[in-house]
């Protein structure tokens, strides 16, 4: 495993305090505010460390991002322990910072059981991730302007296909398409790999919102924070294999961005849906 990927299996180990009750570390960064997969993804590992049922596992999340997190200090997770059902369980996770709220997520966990099974198609001529370039090659025209945001390692590997917003400016679409995966082996724990996937689906979709008007995250007029996050778990993946992100952008009006995502595996089974919403403000410069 990469040092870097250790450090994101290290965040999301939380430490239990008391009953119901964990506390999350933030990585060694210069951050103005907690990046929101991270938030996600250790409320999605305390929801689940209270699930009592073996086997039973995530199939959909729901959450709010209440105030923006401070990188200085812990993240208290609060469990609330809903429901325990005989195929389903319910939970409810509240992330306290300086005494408030600055997150809510609900999560519900479901016993595999066999059923009907449809899935749309893996969006077609999309070319394999190996042969696009890395972070590094694609970012390397502006790795003086980045410094050290430029060498920094990468838990996840991201490869963005044609056109993407960075090399290919002022190019409207209605989405964008991202392959990644875990940068190394994880261990065979479907928890694990599903809070890493909550961290990594966080990375991307609110800037497809922005791909209709040929612009991205890193214009300096604009404002963006993620305001929801919801995602829907269907069949078994790895993350620490190649993952097709497909991302739509479905609506921008109000100072408001909503996208969609499907994540695919690399033989075409749907994985993952889903869909978020964010603030997207335009300032005003004059």
């Amino acid at each position: 495993m990469e040092d870097a990927l250790q450090e994101l299996v290290e965040l999301l180990d939380l430490e239990a305090i008391e009953v119901n009750l964990f506390r999350g570390t933030q990585p060694d960064e210069d951050r103005q505010r907690v990046f929101g997969g991270q938030v996600a993804g250790q409320a999605l590992v305390a929801a689940a460390r209270t699930v009592v049922e073996p086997g039973r596992l995530v199939h959909s999340l729901h959450s709010y991002f209440l105030r923006p997190g401070d990188p200085r200090v812990p993240i208290l997770y609060e469990v609330d322990r809903i429901r325990d059902g005989r195929s389903f369980t319910t939970r409810r996770v509240v992330a306290i910072q300086h005494g408030k709220a600055i997150f809510n997520l609900a999560a519900s966990f479901h016993d595999p059981e066999p059923g009907l099974d449809f899935h749309p198609p893996v969006p077609a001529d999309v070319p394999p991730a190996e042969s696009l370039p890395t972070f590094q090659e694609r970012l390397a025209p502006y790795k003086d302007k980045l410094g050290a945001w430029y060498d920094r390692p990468r838990p996840i590997d991201m490869r963005y296909v044609p056109p993407d917003p960075i090399s290919e400016p002022e190019t409207p679409a209605e989405g964008q398409h991202v392959w990644l995966r875990a940068d190394g082996r994880l261990p065979d724990d479907p928890v694990l790999h599903a809070c890493i996937i909550t961290y990594a689906s966080d990375m991307t979709l609110l800037d497809t919102a922005l791909r209709p008007f040929g612009r991205s995250s890193a214009t300096s007029d604009l404002m963006m924070a993620s305001l929801d996050h919801a995602m829907w778990f269907h069949r078994p993946f790895r993350a620490d294999e190649w993952l097709l992100y497909a991302q739509t952008a479905m609506s921008t009006s109000g100072a408001r961005g909503l996208a969609g995502g499907q994540i695919f595996t690399a033989d075409g089974q749907l994985a993952i849906s889903v869909a978020q919403e964010g603030l997207i403000r335009v300032l005003d410069r004059s």
